[in-house]
């Protein structure tokens, strides 16, 4: 058993569980877009999934999909593939008498060879590596099955390498928007144990209801929590089993050395770390795991300081899922942070620190927020500006013009996201949040009817305005409430059927203004609903789905009404329209 991999087996991998929907989709089209412009039947664009490549876009007949959809592939078999590979500038030749026998991993077109030399034979594999900045294996761009039978000749070689450029910067964009996405659902699960733990009396009593948490975080399946020296078990429904005391024993030796060495401990039912157990200890605790009914196990110590407290372990049914970087740098500051509330519980003097702690944590989520979006504007203009330049050069061929607009688009989406981001950063902050102010609602009202009336009238919607005359006063600010009301037309326009209609209407109640967006659209299902204002969440439907966003625009929209001491609500059934109500303050005579 070796301490730098588990082996490898013959795996399936939901693909829809790996990066964002808009991301596959771009990659999806990539891959299209070889096979039909160089003349291939199939292309498969694949990223490097721990110790496995898996396949996340695949262009090809239902065959293929069937074969390799999902299919995890060990990284020793493409390293050892590279290796043989004759060197085709950015692609990577191997001929069908060097190709690896292992077809477990692979998918064969039935096809005879020919008797050209050049003709293709069904074991050929023609591959473009996709590397990182800094020289690192991120993934594979596969090419099989030419519609001419023929090996390509320089002139498709040359298309085929400006789509493995593409490629590779497809697939590097997707994995920093997942690696992004990952960091934030981790950081909010952190945020909500800590709150939770550090306001409870007793906390050991109190750990089991971090579970919901603690599984939606990491995406585990269950997990246990101990606290040392008492042992409280917060198991919380872990399938019970006949575990001795010496098996209780070897994970406290066990999680006491993780905490000395400031790690975690990942086992699988056939895997361990033997820098960290022997074989007879990890076999022990191998056959607990498969007990419980699982396929990995990710140990956790709990503790503080110099001393380790406790233990938590998250369990996992699908070894092809690892354990990545994030989730386990992530457990550990959990840990220690669910270690510091322990040791405060028990020692009430270090409450102090411990609130500190607390409001460090509170302010990662928007730091990370800001300064990654900072980080990437620059860069993203300076794209988007020598895109337009490439674009403006006459004489551009047909290909380059694709691949320019494709660029463009998806500059302008990642841009997108880039300034939502900053603005959720600053809405967090309360330093930079805006704080609201008498207006008049009227311009603002206008403004964002008047963004929206193109869309409306390209899909023949009526778009009515249903208001007091004279001036309509309220709490916030004209720039905020004009973002609020464009995002909520935008959203109602775009779901809205052609030849339906929008209507904004303006209601005062008491010492409240609302301002209702209806519209006769799709509608939203009551799961969603509860949902609906949580950063990044997309809607289930597939409909909703099938149009572009980034998930942040209701969150932004919720959080800029609160900062005027308002709210927003939401009213819908499917099928039958959604009705967003605004509720802001009315400013004092």
């Amino acid at each position: 058993m070796s301490a730098e991999a588990p082996p490898d087996h013959p795996q399936r991998f939901d693909a829809a569980r790996w990066s964002d929907a808009s991301s596959r989709e771009s990659l999806q089209l990539i891959a299209a877009s070889v096979a039909q412009m160089v003349g291939f039947e199939v292309a498969v664009i694949s990223a490097v999934h721990g110790e496995h490549l898996v396949s996340v876009a695949i262009e090809g007949d239902a065959d293929v999909r069937a074969t390799l959809d999902g299919m995890l592939t060990p990284m020793a078999n493409i390293h050892a593939e590279l290796a043989v590979a004759d060197d085709w500038g950015r692609f990577k030749f191997v001929p069908h008498e060097r190709a690896l026998a292992d077809d477990d991993y692979r998918w064969i077109p039935d096809i005879a060879p020919g008797s050209d030399a050049d003709s293709w034979h069904p074991m050929d594999a023609l591959l473009a590596p996709l590397y990182d900045e800094d020289g690192e294996l991120r993934g594979l761009l596969s090419i099989d099955l030419p519609i001419s039978g023929h090996r390509p000749d320089p002139t498709q070689l040359g298309l085929l390498e400006r789509y493995a450029a593409q490629a590779e910067r497809a697939l590097l964009n997707a994995l920093e928007r997942d690696a992004l996405a990952q960091r934030l659902r981790l950081s909010e699960a952190a945020r909500r144990v800590v709150r939770f733990a550090v306001s409870q009396a007793d906390v050991e009593a109190a750990l089991d209801d971090c579970r919901p948490a603690l599984l939606e975080g990491y995406r585990a399946d269950d997990l246990t929590i101990r606290t040392y020296p008492d042992d409280t078990v917060g198991s919380g429904g872990t399938p019970s089993i006949s575990v001795t005391e010496r098996v209780r024993a070897q994970v406290r030796e066990l999680s006491q050395a993780c905490w000395g060495q400031q790690r975690v401990g990942v086992l699988t039912d056939d895997w361990f770390d033997d820098t960290l157990l022997d074989e007879h200890t990890a076999r022990t605790l191998i056959r607990v795991v498969v007990d419980l009914g699982f396929r990995s196990a990710m140990l956790v110590p709990i503790g503080a300081g110099q001393r380790c407290v406790g233990h938590l372990i998250l369990f996992r049914t699908d070894r092809a899922v690892p354990w990545t970087r994030d989730e386990r740098d992530g457990a550990l500051d959990v840990a220690r942070d669910i270690g510091h509330a322990v040791l405060t519980s028990r020692n009430l003097a270090r409450e102090q620190r411990l609130v500190s702690e607390l409001r460090a944590l509170d302010t990662y989520k928007t730091r990370l927020l800001s300064t990654v979006s900072h980080e990437l504007k620059n860069p993203l203009g300076a794209i988007a500006g020598h895109l337009e330049l490439v674009g403006a050069t006459p004489d551009l061929s047909e290909d380059t013009q694709f691949s320019v607009s494709a660029m463009t688009r998806a500059t302008t989406r990642t841009s997108r996201v880039v300034e939502d981001l900053l603005t959720l950063a600053q809405l967090e902050d309360p330093e930079t949040r805006e704080t609201g102010t008498a207006l008049d609602l009227r311009p603002a009202l206008s403004a964002a009817l008047e963004s929206v009336r193109f869309a409306a009238e390209r899909r023949q919607l009526l778009l009515r305005l249903d208001a007091p005359d004279g001036p309509l006063p309220a709490c916030g600010d004209e720039e905020g409430l004009e973002r609020v009301l464009t995002n909520l037309l935008g959203n109602a326009t775009k779901y809205t059927a052609r030849g339906g209609a929008v209507t904004l209407a303006v209601t005062y109640l008491d010492d409240q203004v609302e301002i209702a967006v209806r519209d006769q659209g799709i509608g939203i299902s009551p799961q969603d609903q509860e949902r609906l204002f949580t950063e990044f969440f997309r809607s289930t439907n597939p409909v909703a789905l099938a149009e572009p966003g980034t998930g942040l625009g209701l969150a932004i929209s919720s959080r800029i009404v609160s900062g005027y001491g308002g709210r927003i609500t939401v009213e819908s059934e499917l099928g039958e329209g959604s009705t967003f109500r605004v509720l802001l303050p009315v400013p004092t005579p």
